[in-house]
């Protein structure tokens, strides 16, 4: 289940996952998690082929639903340990999104409330690979690079767009957030 939320955030409801996400989507509260290692690389994934909802696509390091009632930083930690055996060593609250991205391949809709997270990652990661089907970290150069030839998710650029003040704090002006 999904919480439903109105467009300032404020919980309305509760909805099966892919009820959800069918057109034209219902705004449902969201997370998505930005993790770098201590070079200021950031850590993307591939999500899994088997996932129901943009399979084999790029995106962020982390992302996903909180359940009912979960407060959002406490389902972004959750869920980084459940996808990828890691706690960050540093995760903070980098604001939040709204967005609505219809998904061409899967045909879903992204209505989303999302709440934003940068942390910095000191272990090696273990990617569960019924959620990832591997892992990258890039520079920024890296990821433009990478995002001109290969698939990302469709909420991907919002989220980082929205999320780079957090980032830049969290990795320097050096890293070039």
């Amino acid at each position: 289940m999904l919480e439903l939320v109105d467009e300032a955030g404020r919980t309305v409801g509760t909805a099966e996952k892919l009820a959800a996400h069918q057109p034209p989507g219902q705004l449902h509260r969201a997370f998505s998690v930005f993790l770098f290692d201590p070079r200021g690389r950031l850590l993307l994934q591939r999500r899994a082929l088997e996932k129901y909802h943009s399979p084999g696509v790029w995106s962020n390091t982390c992302c996903g639903h909180p359940l009912p009632g979960e407060p959002p930083f406490v389902a972004a930690a959750r869920r980084t340990a459940e996808e990828l055996g890691v706690a960050p060593a540093l995760l903070r609250e980098a604001g939040t999104v709204r967005y609505n991205h219809p998904d061409p391949l899967s045909g879903l809709v992204e209505q989303e409330f999302n709440h934003l997270f940068a942390g910095v990652l000191e272990q090696e990661v273990r990617p569960d690979p019924a959620e990832v089907a591997e892992t990258a970290l890039v520079t920024p150069r890296e990821l433009a690079q990478r995002h001109e030839r290969l698939p990302f998710s469709a909420w991907f650029m919002t989220v980082l767009d929205a999320a780079r003040p957090a980032i830049r704090e969290v990795t320097g002006p050096a890293a070039g957030w």
